[in-house]
């Protein structure tokens, strides 16, 4: 073991109860990363009162919840990308499903084998790095080979054409890439009664608990987990039980289902990934019964993810090692409910781009605390590196995310007065910057000058549902906003 490091406790000691016992010094923490697939924050923690989440919520009340957190890029593999690799997309190049980062970045160190390099023993369970869509999972990142499971998962045979390979099943193996289009579509949700682990999140629970109850017996190496829950991802396919914890009739449709007045038309998007399952298309999917049962599918994803993240969160708790742990919660990217008429994600839009991030770090962190500061999936890897007292990532691939190590401590505090995601459309790049009252989108090729670009701009305190883009209406605004956009260097080529 490479020493120990040392929280800082005195002002948490002087704020906690008395009967609290904190130690001054600890061992090399432990770091659990849960990792959920398309979770905006429909949580209760969050505020949403349908959401039936009480186990995050539980987390959330033990540490601290970042109000404005976004990822960089509200797509799959990318975002997975800037998480391990602390490097927004614009930096990287790297914008699609279906490229490694190592066949553009090959000695790139990721964020578990930056922690290997000091001694942890670095772990991948289910859902971690993308992998299908002719993409693949990162050998160096870990001491072992890495437990996979399914992404897209059916246990009756009327889901699937009669037990048939479709297509998004064929996507995420790494099956007849070269004849999707001929597969038959799965069914956009399913309800089976069967138990937690007759679909892998329950399996993947499982295997993490196993792994945490195998470090009790004797493992002189702290660990670095990354476990990674499918849910709320496509298909809805939780156990019944989860979706009778909710009532249907209690959802409302998203209450604008039109692109916002003014927007540029590459702004949006219509079907994509949400027609790829069976009965959607482009026209019924308007159907305000196909609406709700997809919402009610999402919200029944997620309190059965939920279950499997309490499954692993009390384990720790009944083995102690809660108490030397760092646990975060992260939502790779978020998730349109018909609101714009957009389902999914692939978009510069608030519900595309806003994620839950929650941090629980012993000595460091105060139960239920809530930060407004602004924060990016690229601020973590940092983050867990100051907190197990490592040196700050170098690289040597770009690390453009910013220790929220301070803010963590005091929640008030602030290191970033904007976060930063983009989309590309086509020929052009949607760079965008989010304050806590705006986001500006300036949407034009890399290299042309600002002449040739779309400007999308809104006000979440005026307008939080989008409705207007008012860049033609407050340039003030713009101009203001496009100086900190100025900041960052210009999007690499799209790879």
């Amino acid at each position: 073991m490479k020493g120990s490091f040392y929280f800082c406790l005195l002002t948490v000691a002087l704020s906690m109860p008395s009967g609290n016992v904190i130690q001054t010094q600890a061992e090399q923490p432990n770091v659990l990363m849960i990792l959920v697939d398309d979770l905006k924050p429909a949580l209760g923690c969050y505020g949403d009162s349908l959401a039936k989440t009480p186990h995050i919520d539980s987390l959330a009340a033990s540490g601290l919840r970042f109000s404005l957190a976004y990822c960089n890029q509200a797509v799959c593999a990318p975002s997975r990308n800037n998480l391990l690799l602390g490097s927004r997309s614009t930096s990287l190049g790297i914008y699609g499903l279906g490229r490694h980062f190592r066949d553009f970045w090959q000695d790139a160190q990721t964020m578990p084998q930056f922690f290997r390099s000091h001694g942890w023993q670095a772990e991948s369970f289910g859902k971690v790095l993308h992998t299908g869509h002719g993409n693949r999972d990162d050998a160096l990142s870990w001491s072992r080979p890495a437990y996979a499971d399914k992404v897209v998962e059916y246990l009756l045979p009327q889901s699937t054409q009669g037990g048939q390979l479709t297509r998004e099943e064929a996507y995420f193996t790494n099956q007849q890439l070269d004849r999707i289009g001929s597969l038959p579509k799965g069914y956009a949700w399913e309800v089976a009664e069967v138990a937690d682990e007759a679909y892998a999140d329950g399996r993947i629970a499982r295997q993490v608990v196993s792994r945490l109850e195998a470090h009790q017996q004797g493992v002189d190496q702290p660990f670095f987990i990354m476990a990674g829950f499918m849910r709320p991802h496509l298909p809805f396919t939780p156990p019944k039980q989860y979706w009778d914890m909710h009532d249907p009739n209690a959802f409302n449709l998203a209450s604008r289902q039109q692109v916002p007045e003014w927007a540029p038309p590459l702004a949006g998007k219509r079907g994509g990934e949400i027609v790829n399952y069976a009965p959607l298309n482009e026209n019924n999917i308007k159907d305000v019964q196909i609406q709700r049962q997809l919402i009610h599918g999402y919200y029944a994803s997620i309190s059965y993810a939920d279950a499997q993240i309490g499954k692993v969160l009390q384990a720790m708790e009944r083995l102690g090692l809660d108490k030397n742990t760092i646990v975060v919660l992260w939502g790779d990217h978020g998730w349109h409910l018909g609101d714009h008429g957009i389902w999914t994600k692939h978009t510069n839009y608030e519900q595309a781009n806003r994620i839950p991030i929650i941090i629980r770090a012993p000595g460091v962190t105060r139960p239920g605390t809530v930060s407004g500061q602004l924060a990016e999936t690229v601020d973590l890897f940092p983050t867990l590196a100051e907190l197990a007292g490592l040196p700050t990532p170098t690289g040597p691939q770009p690390i453009d995310g910013l220790s929220l190590v301070s803010v963590l401590k005091s929640p008030s505090s602030r290191v970033r007065d904007h976060a930063y995601h983009c989309y590309p459309r086509g020929q052009r790049m949607g760079r965008a910057i989010r304050t806590d009252r705006y986001r500006l989108v300036e949407w034009k090729r890399p290299g042309d000058s600002q002449e040739h670009a779309l400007y999308e701009l809104y006000d979440y305190f005026q307008d939080p549902e989008e409705t207007h883009n008012l860049s033609s209406v407050r340039p003030e605004v713009v101009d203001r906003l496009k100086q900190l956009l100025e900041s960052h260097p210009e999007a690499r080529l799209r790879r």
